[in-house]
């Protein structure tokens, strides 16, 4: 199997696991994955596609540096707020190969508070200390280039974006990267969540723990492979139509 047909059938695989967690949101939200040197070719989910339904075939394969125009009056053309975003991203942010965008409700919770800061609190929470973003200027669906643009410098380098009052967007080198990535932020915000609902005050980690916290994670990048090549095993076992 060639590059482009596994980062196709991992990120098919990626909309199926999404919405049997249901994290999904109508036949909105959107993944894309780059799959040339640059960044700048890059596939994403045709529109208004539930996730349950998503097959490797079908993503289109786009390329950022495209007329936006061009782009949206294509037969196929993808959902406008999904170029503009991540159209955008891969156009200016060739380091952000892998984007996934969802509206997941803890981190969609989370994202909507004034402080919408993921504290160090506990393991999860820690591992993403000083790799977050937060946009907190958020001005409406995402539908122009540049709110795609304004996106994409507020991303910068950072794996996670906080999209205040909107979800969250996390970026990586590898569909597994941005899928563990992804898995751990919701999991981290809901953890978070639970917290704030006692009604107690949070037990911060100091920065210093935190930061080391946070490097240490990094040794155990091995598990995001592992953990994307499990969950397909096992849709595989119900329904592997993700692969067509």
């Amino acid at each position: 199997m060639d590059d482009v047909a596994r980062i196709r059938l991992e990120l098919a695989a990626c909309f199926r696991i999404f919405a049997e967690l249901g994290w999904h949101e109508s036949v909105a939200n959107h993944f894309s994955a780059a799959i040339d040197d640059s960044g700048h070719r890059f596939l994403m989910n045709p529109r208004w596609r539930h996730f349950s339904l998503v097959r490797a075939s079908e993503l289109l394969e786009l390329d950022a540096r495209d007329d936006a125009e061009e782009v949206l009056a294509r037969p196929d053309a993808p959902d406008v707020s999904a170029w503009c975003i991540h159209g955008a991203i891969h156009a200016n942010v060739p380091t952000a190969r892998v984007l996934l965008h969802l509206h997941p409700p803890y981190t969609t919770a989370i994202a909507s508070l004034e402080d919408p800061t993921i504290h160090p609190i506990d393991q999860n929470t820690a591992q993403f200390f000083g790799e977050v973003a937060y946009d907190r200027e958020f001005g409406g669906l995402g539908d122009s280039m540049a709110e795609g643009r304004r996106l994409a410098e507020v991303l910068g380098d950072r794996r996670v974006l906080m999209m205040g009052n909107h979800g969250v967007l996390v970026a990586g080198q590898t569909v597994a990267e941005a899928f563990e990535s992804m898995y751990y932020v919701e999991t981290a915000c809901r953890n978070l969540a639970l917290a704030y609902g006692t009604g107690q005050p949070l037990s911060i980690l100091p920065d210093e723990l935190a930061a080391k916290v946070a490097k240490a994670t990094k040794n155990f990048a091995g598990m995001a492979p592992a953990h994307l090549e499990q969950r397909m095993e096992l849709l595989d076992r119900v329904d592997s139509s993700y692969r067509d």
